[in-house]
């Protein structure tokens, strides 16, 4: 056991592959994770998934949705999510998520996997979402985000003339009498956002953000309480109608290959509606 918690292996899988037949092989023979490894052995790890499409026990509808694939392998799936879709089926959204989507993509090639996201994004926020593939590699890129070595780069269009460059350290919480809204609060989460200004004209910048902490609504929450709300956010910013969602996209990815070891850095264009917004105000 000690060599597969080196190898970055959960507590979670680790008793899953006790549970499993030819879980553990050594020299192609089943195995105790309290065997001891030796010198020149072969050892041999299956992992087997639970049932197909599932979402915490939940069954996912495989639906044909528009999507983009930024990167796939065996052990993960990168999609550049689009604006509009949920990551996660709920209540009223069953079929239209980029759960479904994948499912559906996953389908189309044979493959079955439970549909772990890595990253979420806000319904109406666009951009790059890692999908683990394995419950192996889903525990290494957890580990990651916890870790806080995923380094996710966001760009967005904000109100007003945000300085060149800067940090955000507010903490977070859940705003009184609502679910959706957050807010700034001492008693809240520690988060930080860093923040580079790429261009600012007819009262607007285009901005280029970077996280420390993942919490909800985290770079909209922080923008507004800076006095810089994004353009289009309904939550934060409902006034504003320039966009028909908050102008913010998650457009670059930096992390190790769960398996691999490789660095990955991945990119996704801004979409159409925000490059023609910030091209209709001189922004790029």
């Amino acid at each position: 056991m000690g060599f597969l918690k080196d190898k970055h292996y959960s507590r979670s899988v680790i008793i899953q592959l006790k549970k499993t037949k030819n879980g553990i092989l050594v020299n192609g023979e089943w195995a105790y994770v309290n065997h001891i490894l030796k010198k020149g052995e072969l050892l041999t790890i299956q992992l087997t998934e639970p049932g197909e499409d599932s979402l915490s026990g939940q069954k996912i509808l495989p639906a044909k949705l528009e999507f983009s694939i930024v990167y796939e392998d065996k052990d993960l799936l990168v999609a550049d999510k689009p604006a509009g879709m949920p990551v996660h089926p709920s209540i009223g959204h069953d079929k239209n998520t980029l759960a479904n989507a994948v499912c559906y993509h996953a389908q189309q090639r044979h493959e079955s996997y439970p549909f772990r996201c890595i990253n979420r994004l806000d319904r109406d926020t666009s951009g790059m979402a890692i999908i683990a593939k394995n419950a192996y590699s889903s525990c290494i890129l957890y580990e990651q985000m916890r870790e806080r070595s995923i380094q996710r780069t966001y760009y967005a269009i904000a109100e007003g003339m945000v300085p060149w460059e800067g940090t955000i350290n507010a903490p977070i919480a859940r705003k009184e009498h609502t679910i959706l809204e957050r807010a700034v609060d001492p008693a809240g989460e520690p988060a930080v956002t860093h923040f580079q200004t790429l261009a600012r004209n007819n009262g607007l910048s285009y901005v280029k953000l970077w996280l420390d902490t993942g919490r909800t609504h985290q770079i909209r929450v922080h923008m507004r309480h800076i006095g810089h709300p994004l353009i289009g956010d309904f939550l934060y910013n409902p006034n504003d109608s320039r966009m028909e969602r908050q102008a913010l996209h998650a457009g670059n990815l930096r992390f190790t290959h769960p398996v691999s070891g490789q660095p990955m850095q991945l990119a996704a264009p801004l979409p159409e509606d925000m490059r023609t917004a910030a091209a209709a105000f001189s922004l790029l």
